[in-house]
């Protein structure tokens, strides 16, 4: 699940560098660990039971965006449980 840089110590290191290459490619590798991060805690919510109105609540969005992000994840996961 981690990035190509190795580490999310390594990540956060990197974000303080003064070349902004390494700064940015550190942001980069960061935000894809919290994407992937999200979505497989909205698929333990919803596997557990959880609404999306819930789960919204918990990420401080709106219902609506958070299916709308996450809906065809948590369906394909479930399918490809079967």
């Amino acid at each position: 699940m981690l990035t190509d840089m190795g580490s999310v110590i390594e990540l956060a290191e990197a974000v303080d560098s003064r070349d902004p290459a390494t700064g940015l490619a550190a942001v980069a590798a960061l935000r894809r660990l919290l994407e992937e991060l999200e979505a497989a805690h909205v698929a333990h919510a919803r596997a557990r039971g959880w609404s999306w109105e819930a789960i919204a609540a918990a990420l401080g969005v709106r219902r609506q965006s958070a299916h709308r992000k996450h809906a065809h994840r948590v369906v394909d996961e479930a399918g490809s449980h079967e």
